[in-house]
């Protein structure tokens, strides 16, 4: 699933591509993948609406336009969001099809058709399911040391479920867990209330380091991640444990080995994050 950096990276590749574009028709291939409007009105409502801009909240995209609408974008797991010219060939998992004043698409395709697109109004953002209920962003001024160590305080569960849980930092999944915890050498099964005070502060920081880092080279493309040019990212060249069970820790030399946690699997080193 596209983490905050893959996210964080397609919006970059495409909102000064959109931003200021007017919608003139809209195409939907699968049905289910829209929500939030009956079908059979969805053109109408979007044709001529103007995108204003383009944001992101945790794993979320939100293309806003003109008239108070919006568009909320999840990828979920093999989503993707491509600008792209008529003459090009669509992909096979092609469900979505927005057409640009510029003679340009954007289009939404889906392997999995785990992802959805869902038209809301502007005002009722804080309103859509799985968006209203996310937790702080990790590369904004609202995540402080300070608050991170208040909120560990009393959280009984496994660091590696808690990092995992959107409802409490938003945009981190399982890669950038285990590589932040990795460069903690915090153990994925430890409970996080457990957390001493120079762990939590070097788990701080490795998470803004490997999100930052992430963003600085467009994001992992390790299966289906492609920015909106349909570039990969580079950042699975940085990657130290996520995926790398089996093979020679780039620390001390034992076998990373992995395990699941909360259901998740976890990369890490059983010498570098001891338990």
């Amino acid at each position: 699933m596209p983490e905050l950096p893959e996210v964080e990276t397609i919006r970059r590749s495409l909102q000064d591509k959109i931003k200021g574009k007017t919608l003139t028709g809209v195409e939907v291939f699968l049905e289910k993948i829209v929500k939030g409007v009956e079908l059979n009105h969805l053109d109408a409502k979007l044709n001529g609406k103007k995108i204003t801009r383009l944001d992101r909240r945790g794993k979320y995209l939100i293309i806003h336009l003109s008239g108070g609408l919006a568009i909320v974008i999840h990828l979920r797991m093999t989503g993707q969001l491509l600008y792209c010219s008529p003459e090009q060939e669509k992909a096979k998992h092609t469900h979505v099809v927005f057409h640009l004043d510029d003679e340009r698409q954007l289009r939404f395709v889906d392997q999995r058709q785990f992802g959805k697109v869902e038209l809301v109004s502007s005002k009722e953002l804080g309103t859509v399911s799985g968006l209203k209920t996310l937790g702080v962003e990790p590369l904004s001024d609202d995540f402080t040391r300070e608050l991170f160590k208040k909120e560990l305080r009393n959280k009984r569960t496994k660091i590696k479920s808690l990092l995992l849980d959107q409802t409490f930092i938003a945009g981190i999944g399982n890669i950038y867990a285990d590589e932040a915890l990795f460069r903690a050498m915090i153990n994925p099964e430890r409970v996080a209330s457990a957390l001493n005070a120079r762990e939590v502060s070097r788990l701080y920081l490795s998470i803004k380091e490997v999100l930052i880092e992430g963003i600085e080279n467009r994001g992992t493309s390790i299966k289906d991640y492609i920015d909106g040019d349909g570039l990969q990212g580079t950042n699975q060249g940085n990657l130290r444990v996520y995926g790398r069970d089996g093979e020679q820790c780039v620390k001390c030399g034992r076998i990373i080995e992995r395990i699941i946690v909360g259901g998740r699997s976890s990369h890490f080193c059983p010498k570098c994050q001891k338990k």
